[in-house]
């Protein structure tokens, strides 16, 4: 059966009320690929457009959506988060990584949180450098780590 849907077939919330509350951990990453042009111009002007500071900004944006996700993802808890932390970077080769850890002491995980503060920054990214290119491309957003709950997860393992 799936979690979201009642035994009725009916879509519900997941009621946590019987778990326990333990620390909850998260990590996602997203990618956007910038034109050699954009990389360019953004070294020359610090990483800053006429719209303002692009990954101070994209934090910001991410952090801000964290927060938020229960209002943009359906049956997804509203959380108290405590720690939201997302880190930009931009390689030599114009790809902006962007990583976004979210923690909580709860009855639920914050993948969803994780993912959506990730998603958030990359298109921030985007809209903060899309006068310089329409050219760029958000490759890829996934979780990398969830920790607490019955289930732990890190990319490439199993379990």
């Amino acid at each position: 059966m799936l979690s979201h849907v009642d035994s009725d077939g009916r879509p519900a919330m997941v009621d946590v009320s019987e778990k326990q509350v333990t620390s909850r951990k998260a990590t996602a990453v997203s990618s956007v690929r910038l034109p050699a042009a954009v990389v360019e111009i953004l070294r020359t002007q610090g990483f800053t457009t006429a719209k303002g500071p692009v990954f101070q900004t994209a934090i910001i944006a991410g952090t801000m959506a964290a927060k938020r996700t229960h209002e943009l993802i359906p049956f997804c808890h509203p959380l108290g988060l405590e720690n939201c932390r997302i880190e930009v970077a931009c390689d030599d080769a114009g790809i902006v990584t962007i990583t976004c850890t979210v923690s909580v002491h709860g009855r639920t995980g914050v993948e969803m949180e994780a993912l959506t503060g990730a998603s958030v920054a990359a298109l921030t990214v985007y809209d903060m450098c899309k006068a310089l290119s329409h050219d760029i491309v958000i490759a890829e957003i996934h979780l990398i780590e969830k920790t607490g709950g019955k289930s732990h997860f890190h990319a490439g393992e199993r379990g």
